[in-house]
């Protein structure tokens, strides 16, 4: 209802930027050239965030969102050239500071048939508690068109298999990282920063698991895929 507090991560469900198709890439993101750069690196991944909630968005009351960009880098990895755009996320109602996100995203060279894949870390079993998901086409399809997310990765299977080089579609790393935070809300109540990071893909088709080992000074978070590897690593305190 209006006047209460938004649930910590669901503004991804807002703030929406919305484009004609000449507006867009092939992959269903808005183009870079724009406001991103153009880096010549056609593959885009969400690498991961780093969010404090200083004070609860409420319902019903304008909000005003900012962006800016940080940080753009390049590197040569073992899988080819990449580079990291940082942006800076704030979201503020009444002048005042509510959620500020620093937000890391990774943009890769095309998906080479020889390439070799990256060897992702291999997940924690320790821990305390412990939930299972699977996530069908529907459900990617729905909290893509919630998070007004044109990814084509989430829902075009032919794209993500023959253009990306990906085994199907992609279980959304901020659903991964939602599945994390309401764990760590359970845990401790009030979430006052949360961090997280995308270190594999998790398909339509495996079933993860979505882990939390509280801690002195907060709670240790992970995805697990069905192979024991890391599909996702966060903190909260």
């Amino acid at each position: 209802m209006a006047g209460e507090p938004l649930p910590p991560f669901w503004h991804y469900a807002y703030f929406w930027d919305s484009l004609p198709p000449s507006g867009l890439g092939r992959d269903g993101h808005p183009r870079t050239g724009d406001f991103i750069p153009d880096l010549g690196l056609p593959r885009r991944m969400w690498a991961g965030g780093n969010l404090q909630f200083h004070t609860p968005l409420r319902i019903g009351v304008t909000a005003q969102k900012k962006t800016r960009i940080v940080d753009v880098s390049r590197k040569d990895a073992r899988t080819g050239p990449l580079a990291i755009v940082t942006l800076k996320h704030e979201f503020s109602q009444d002048g005042r500071l509510c959620v500020s996100e620093d937000q890391s995203l990774i943009y890769r060279a095309e998906a080479a048939p020889d390439a070799p894949k990256p060897v992702p870390p291999v997940a924690p079993t320790d821990e305390t508690i412990k939930q299972t998901r699977k996530y069908s086409s529907t459900d990617l399809f729905r909290y893509s068109a919630l998070t007004f997310n044109g990814h084509r990765i989430h829902y075009d299977r032919e794209y993500a298999k023959s253009v990306e080089g990906y085994d199907g579609l992609i279980v959304h790393g901020p659903l991964l990282a939602q599945n994390l935070l309401n764990l760590a809300q359970a845990l401790l109540g009030d979430v006052k920063t949360f961090r997280f990071r995308a270190t594999a893909p998790l398909f339509d088709f495996e079933e993860g698991a979505f882990c939390a080992k509280p801690e002195a000074d907060g709670v240790s978070l992970w995805a697990r895929g069905p192979d024991g590897r890391m599909c996702l690593s966060a903190r909260a305190t």
